[in-house]
């Protein structure tokens, strides 16, 4: 089966600024009192991560917070460079990788739809297209023509899912949609990733839910302290998950 993703050596690292000096008296006060003193310090979220991704496969992605997944996900949409390796991706990507990301927060849910087709190469008409499609899976209604600042974090990520899911990517990279939005809704995700997959589309979605991991996916990926602890089969990857967590399976 040839890939879709591959990921080799994948390192990532943040620069990060402690006691920021805000004003000249903190800098001043700051060269004869450490405590005061800016500091920048190198934060690595990935070491050295090599992941293949096969075309058709639902990939989970599991792990602590601050284990890297996020980033993970970022670097195969192609928000973040890696600090080192190389990320190749075959295939049209459709991220859903946080909430709010391309919506423009003055206009309506309806604008910010054309704005994010468009964003992807589709024209007017191709959007017209689906157009009806987003809303009846969003479930927004009217809301659609209210601006977006005004929307809850559900419904941020109705619209952002539902663009999405719409594009015909090749590729779908979601973070955490699942969890935000009431029962119902996560279902109907749930439901049109598995059709996505059926079809044949590369699914890879961030979940700290290890009960729908092992339903949905394919293969998990556990992620500790930005390199990768386990590999595999789903129920035997978040048994390592739920081993390093001591915590005992639901049901």
């Amino acid at each position: 089966m040839a890939w879709a993703v591959e990921l080799r050596g994948i390192s990532k690292a943040f620069d990060i600024t402690r006691n920021p000096a805000l004003n000249l008296k903190v800098k001043l006060v700051g060269l004869w009192n450490p405590r005061y003193r800016e500091r920048r310090e190198r934060f690595w979220a990935l070491q050295n991560v090599d992941l293949v991704v096969r075309q058709g496969e639902f990939l989970a992605l599991i792990g602590p917070n601050g284990s890297g997944k996020s980033t993970l996900l970022r670097i195969m949409a192609g928000v973040f460079p890696p600090t080192r390796g190389e990320a190749f991706v075959h295939g049209r990507v459709a991220p859903m990788i946080e909430l709010g990301v391309g919506f423009h927060p003055e206009l309506t849910g309806r604008e910010n739809i054309y704005l994010n087709t468009s964003l992807f190469r589709l024209s007017g008409r191709e959007t017209d297209a689906i157009y009806q499609q987003i809303l009846d899976f969003s479930d927004l209604g009217e809301f659609i023509d209210n601006p977006v600042k005004n929307y809850s974090t559900g419904m941020y990520a109705r619209l952002g899912f539902s663009v999405a899911v719409h594009l015909s990517a090749d590729i779908l990279l979601v973070d955490e949609v699942l969890a935000v939005g009431d029962a119902r809704f996560k279902q109907k995700c749930i439901q049109r990733m598995q059709e996505l997959r059926a079809r044949g589309c590369t699914i890879v979605f961030v979940s700290h839910d290890t009960d729908t991991v092992e339903r949905l996916s394919d293969r998990a990926c556990l992620l500790v302290k930005g390199t990768i602890e386990a590999d595999g089969e789903p129920t035997k990857v978040t048994q390592r998950y739920r081993e390093l967590l001591n915590v005992a399976p639901s049901g």
